[in-house]
């Protein structure tokens, strides 16, 4: 099974910065894709940023400019790098991998999700 452990969350100030990890037991190299989504409470959960097998990325219009989406497949590590913090960025934050195996199709895991909370 495959298992995502997020870290990084936390509070900061507006307009600061923070990054976040998602961590797999395995490699990553074999995900055809992973991402970030986020959650406010009230709020319907949000896509963040995506990043493909071949290192193609898609951010969210609100996100983007200040967060940065990359993978260090070494580490087996997801990253998201995210500046110019403001509240309306605190939510939870979840990270996610896509897997397709030919003996059981798709599948996608979540990591537990990570509290960021931008506040002075």
């Amino acid at each position: 099974q495959v298992q995502l452990v997020e870290s990084g969350g936390g509070l900061v100030q507006p307009g600061g910065s923070l990054r976040l990890s998602c961590a797999a037991s395995g490699s990553i190299v074999s995900f055809t894709a992973m991402g970030w989504y986020r959650q406010a409470p009230g709020k319907q959960r949000e896509l963040v940023a995506v990043i493909s097998s071949d290192d193609i990325t898609t951010y969210a219009r609100s996100m983007k400019g200040r967060f940065t989406i990359s993978r260090d497949n070494a580490k087996n590590t997801m990253y998201l790098q995210m500046t110019s913090l403001q509240p309306e960025d605190t939510a939870v934050y979840y990270c996610y991998a896509d897997l397709l195996l030919a003996i059981s199709g798709p599948s996608r895991y979540w990591g537990q999700g990570t509290q960021v909370t931008v506040s002075s």
